[in-house]
């Protein structure tokens, strides 16, 4: 097929010829690989269960663990209280993804004139890397309040999901550290040469090569925050974990813990699922990549 354009002739390129038997048997191969791995899995999954209902401890774990009342009756308050991790891991993330960026470029900067802030973003990442999660919590939502600071609140949701950005950047600066160094010094260079600035540089070539290799692990880390920020419950708010805990001592059951669970999980499944589909992805672009 040809189409004029100024006097020259386009030419379409052919389409690749794919023999219908062959896409056809990859099709059986498909739904027959598919078929096995669900029969597999539901041989292991009546394999695990028939094994845990011959212990002689499953009556009393499942009516602890597994009562169906308590469970229907528990999960709606449970699920409206997860609101409230919803809120703040949004919140949070919003904050976290520029403050590590920050913290990443003030590490990777050499100017002399910047090296108080290298040294500040060093130190901030080493505190906050070494000490746990639910420390930090615990320090900034009794802490800071109990300093009674004019202006600030005393909100425990607030300085909960501070904490967490607090945390959350140390780690999340590192990924962007690792990914801005992953970038060859040669891609830098070619925008030198060029005449671009250091700035442009970075903004326009170094940059939006190491977002596009760390989204995967940066995901990973968003998956870790949505169940982390069920940590601020210890300062009083009711989020989905402290809701499960107040409905497990009024049954004096445990139960309202496998409700919190299942919704957790739900929460974070979809996310996860990307993060690996992006995995994938970036996989089989190198792959392509590497044999041209």
């Amino acid at each position: 097929m040809s189409v004029p354009q100024g006097g020259t002739t386009a030419v379409a390129a052919p389409l690749p010829y794919v023999d219908p038997v062959r896409r056809a048997a990859a099709r059986r191969r498909t739904v027959r690989d598919a078929l096995i791995a669900t029969a597999s899995l539901a041989v292991f999954v009546g394999a695990v269960a028939l094994w845990a209902s011959r212990l002689p401890g499953w009556p009393a774990v499942q009516a602890s663990f597994f009562d169906g009342e308590i469970l229907r009756s528990s999960f709606l308050p449970t699920l409206q209280a997860l609101v409230l991790n919803i809120k703040m891991f949004l919140v949070a993330e919003l904050l976290i993804l520029p403050l590590g960026l920050v913290v990443a470029l003030c590490r990777r900067s050499r100017a002399p004139v910047l090296f108080p802030l290298r040294a500040v973003a060093t130190v901030y990442t080493d505190v906050f890397r070494g000490t746990p999660t639910l420390l930090v919590v615990f320090l900034l939502g009794f802490g800071v309040p109990a300093l009674d600071i004019p202006g600030l609140t005393p909100e425990p949701v607030v300085w909960g999901t501070v904490a967490l950005v607090l945390s959350y950047g140390a780690y999340v600066g590192e990924v962007f550290r690792a990914g801005i160094a992953s970038v060859h010094p040669s891609q830098g260079m070619a925008a030198r040469s060029l005449g671009l600035s250091q700035w442009q540089t970075s903004r326009f070539v170094v940059l939006p090569q190491a977002v596009r290799r760390v989204v995967p692990p940066l995901l990973n880390d968003f998956v870790s925050l949505q169940k982390d920020t069920a940590l601020v419950g210890v300062l009083g708010p009711i989020e989905a974990l402290r809701q499960a805990q107040i409905i497990s001592y009024d049954e004096a059951n445990f139960t309202p813990y496998v409700a919190a669970a299942v919704l957790f999980i739900a929460l974070t499944i979809p996310l996860a699922r990307f993060t690996d589909w992006l995995q994938a992805r970036q996989e089989r672009r190198t792959s392509i990549a590497g044999a041209r």
